[in-house]
């Protein structure tokens, strides 16, 4: 047991640092913010995980203690992540940050303009 749990340990911190690594390598070659924002938000959000889950398992293999603060942590990391890139995302999209010439669709595009018809429609039902 103690030479799998070393062994899943390492992997998983292994893994981690090369996702964050990976996660950096994006934000510097990808060419817009959408991109950028997406390479940071999923290479942070598996890479934290994974050093973390390494971290937890270390606490509860070899000093017998079950952390909930890592636990915690994961939760926290795994919920806030997605929705602060998602979020960055959004408001680079309604500030008009344009998208990359390469960027084959825009699915939020008619969904905006629906929504704006729509307030129309309504402001001169209010009038």
């Amino acid at each position: 047991m103690n030479l799998i749990g070393e062994l899943l340990i390492a992997i998983l911190v292994l893994l981690g640092a090369l996702l964050c690594g990976l996660g950096a390598f994006g934000l510097v070659r990808l060419p817009d913010v959408y991109l950028r924002s997406h390479a940071a938000t999923k290479s942070a959000t598996l890479g934290v995980l994974c050093v973390l889950a390494g971290a937890f398992l270390f606490f509860f293999f070899y000093i017998e203690v079950v952390s909930i603060k890592l636990l915690l942590g994961i939760v926290f990391v795994f919920i806030t992540s997605p929705v602060a890139g998602h979020l960055n995302g959004r408001a680079a999209y309604r500030s008009g940050v344009p998208l990359w010439k390469g960027s084959v669709q825009d699915d939020l595009k008619p969904m905006l303009k629906k929504r704006e018809t729509k307030q129309t429609d309504t402001q001169h039902k209010l009038e």
